[in-house]
């Protein structure tokens, strides 16, 4: 417990030294101005990454540098934060204690010194360092596991296809928080492919975990199942198996999924609530529209699947209402419109020039939601 004892008066140092001692507290440290106080901190040019300091007790009027400045300086530095500064001071003006506990400092004790006053601030001001310095290691683990449980949610999703028959690639940009978003792509035979997009409700934790869960029983449901109506049913009594009936608010997620059979040159979908999926084939743009509500909201829901028949070459983009959120907008224009109108002019781009001419530049800035753009192409 490594306490500092700053006081231009050795007297003064002695006393609370001796105080000290006596309550067992050993490890002190004396300073005699905020000068040698710094540089017990390491505080300036030459840092100490040894110098530490659990509390402090600083003299609130000191030569050159007073306890007002100096405890604004420590402070500052980012390893001292947090470190309680109590001022022992003979000041008995409540306007200079107020500007003492606004620079920062914990407590005050006046001069001449109560020893049970003294001992009783400290204890209180260690106790508050000790559950701030808990917390912050907590805060520290958590981090840590979040970060990994990103690492594990961008390791699950699929990667980019390109054979003879189609190109499948996305663009994931995730916000701050764990994603809600989540794409997969299976191959279900020779010819064709199961695509699916889906948008859990919220961020965070839990929804991570939401979409870890569905995630696990993808594939085998895409190419065991494959049809859209069956694969969206299934996903639903899947989520109806997390319904917790003393939640005012259960899970959901939006989805669109689809079949593309590259033979038969069609396409079979089901949209549960989500953002449009859009065809582009010779210079024009069909939503795709046909399916659902959300996934998980009733324990029985009624599918209208979409079924679309393509020539030659063709274009689908699917994306998550982040990108909506986030695209630049022109006047007089919904967001729908305006994404189609970029895909229109940028048909012949990749998905990263696409994600690049959809989004506005200062877009990581503000981005409040995942954003997440899935592209098709098949070849002739």
């Amino acid at each position: 417990m490594s306490i500092l004892i700053v006081d231009d008066n050795a007297t003064n140092q002695l006393i609370v030294k001796a105080i000290l001692n006596k309550a067992g507290y050993d490890d002190l440290r004396m300073a005699s101005s905020a000068m040698e106080l710094y540089g017990l901190l390491g505080i300036g040019n030459d840092v100490d990454p040894e110098a530490q300091a659990e509390l402090i007790l600083m003299d609130l009027m000191m030569p050159e540098i007073d306890g007002l400045e100096a405890c604004r300086r420590i402070l500052a530095d980012e390893r001292y934060r947090d470190v309680p500064i109590i001022f022992v001071t003979a000041v008995g003006d409540s306007a200079k204690m107020a500007e003492a506990l606004d620079a920062g400092a914990s407590d005050y004790v006046m001069k001449p010194i109560n020893k049970m006053e003294l001992l009783a601030r400290i204890r209180s001001a260690l106790r508050l360092k000790k559950e701030i310095d808990w917390h912050k290691e907590r805060d520290k683990r958590i981090k840590y596991k979040l970060e990994l449980a990103k690492q594990v949610q961008r390791n699950v999703l699929s990667q980019s296809i390109d054979d003879a028959n189609v190109e499948i690639s996305a663009i994931y940009q995730p916000s701050s928080e764990l994603a809600g978003d989540f794409y997969a792509w299976y191959r279900i035979d020779q010819t064709r492919y199961g695509v699916i997009l889906l948008d859990i409700m919220g961020h965070g934790i839990a929804s991570s975990l939401v979409c870890m869960y569905i995630s696990s029983v993808l594939r085998d449901m895409i190419t065991r199942i494959s049809d859209p109506e069956q694969v969206m049913t299934e996903l639903n009594r899947y989520m109806k198996r997390l319904y917790m009936k003393d939640e005012l608010l259960n899970y959901y997620f939006t989805a669109i999924y689809l079949v593309l059979d590259t033979s038969e040159r069609t396409i079979e979908y089901v949209n549960a609530g989500h953002p449009p999926g859009i065809m582009l084939q010779q210079d024009k743009a069909i939503r795709l529209t046909e399916g659902c509500c959300a996934i998980g909201l009733f324990d029985t829901i009624d599918i209208q699947k979409g079924k679309m028949a393509y020539d030659d070459s063709m274009k689908l983009i699917l994306f998550t209402d982040g990108l909506l959120d986030a695209v630049d907008n022109g006047e007089n224009e919904d967001d729908s419109s305006r994404i189609e109108r970029l895909l229109a002019e940028h048909s012949g781009d990749g998905v990263q020039r696409l994600c690049e001419a959809l989004l506005p530049e200062q877009v990581g800035d503000s981005q409040r939601d995942d954003i997440c753009l899935v592209m098709i192409t098949v070849k002739k």
